[in-house]
């Protein structure tokens, strides 16, 4: 009997310290992804990284903060040449959605051109670095002929199609003047959209947008100059003026969206492998890639 209140004491102890240690580790595999209980005021953060070559991650946390109440304001935080249109243009109309309801800023890291610019100007407002690169408003479509090494090779490509452009920008086979006045009619189409983006967004005329949308890079502050970006800042800055906007008083705490654990050898192999296949796909296919996208890097 007398033992038992030491049993019941250490078994308390044991319990208490296993707890201690569960709650560790969860916190130290949560790391910055742990954002605590929802007290204080909350600014979330969407890094926008990389070639855009899919929207779904990124509209997923979008329409995770839109209907949070917490968060008073989101900043998208963007270090990107563009990548593809579709993508770029999904992103830049929920980026619009959530704009409508918080205020959004877009923070500008070394490059924000073509769709990393398109995603970006829903925000209220734009800050960039003054090196950050930016601009590149346009759209570039490439096509190789490897036409001259299959006969080298040996190889000759027969193609049985339901009609002449069935294999427009075709890899193995010269572009006619046919194909070419086709694939610039979607290219000034998809051009005319980026033009008329930037136009609603910056509240500029279409005339003053297509003398700066001539696919140039600025640098942050020539994009300030030109009306581009509202003003020279880094992250730090970007807080500051969502938390102007949103009202809030004080130090707001940062909100990251919560990202899935993986090992960076994992991550690595399986991006390789998707670019692989994606390049492999459009060759095989004969599809000219038509992209938002700045190839000076």
């Amino acid at each position: 009997m007398k033992k038992r209140p030491f049993l019941m004491a250490l078994l308390t102890l044991g319990a208490i310290f296993l707890l201690f240690v569960v709650l560790t580790l969860l916190l130290s595999r949560c790391g910055r992804d742990f954002q605590g209980l929802p007290l204080g005021e909350r600014i979330g953060v969407i890094e926008i990284e990389g070639m855009l070559t899919e929207s779904e991650e990124t509209v997923t946390q979008l329409l995770s903060f839109r209907d949070d109440t917490s968060i008073k304001a989101v900043i998208l935080r963007v270090n990107s040449p563009g990548g593809a249109v579709a993508p770029s243009q999904e992103i830049h109309d929920e980026v619009a959605r959530l704009a409508a309801v918080k205020p959004v800023v877009a923070s500008m890291a070394s490059v924000a051109a073509s769709g990393g610019y398109y995603v970006s100007i829903p925000a209220h407002r734009i800050l960039a670095n003054p090196g950050t690169i930016t601009g590149s408003i346009g759209v570039i479509m490439q096509v190789t002929n490897f036409e001259d090494l299959y006969h080298k090779l040996g190889l000759k490509n027969q193609v049985v199609k339901s009609g002449e452009h069935k294999d427009m920008g075709s890899p193995l086979r010269p572009m006619t003047a046919a194909d070419r006045h086709i694939l610039q009619s979607i290219i000034d189409d998809v051009y005319d959209q980026f033009v008329h983006a930037v136009s609603e967004g910056r509240k500029m005329p279409v005339a003053n947008v297509k003398q700066l949308a001539d696919g140039r890079i600025f640098t942050g502050r020539q994009a300030k100059e030109a009306g581009l970006v509202d003003q020279l800042g880094g992250l730090q800055d970007a807080v500051r003026v969502a938390s102007e906007l949103a009202g809030i008083r004080g130090e707001p705490k940062l909100v990251y969206p919560s990202k899935p654990k993986e090992s960076l050898l994992k991550y690595f192999i399986e991006e390789s492998a998707s670019q692989v296949g994606r390049v492999l796909e459009q060759r095989q296919e004969g599809t000219p890639v038509m992209q938002y996208l700045w190839t000076g890097q």
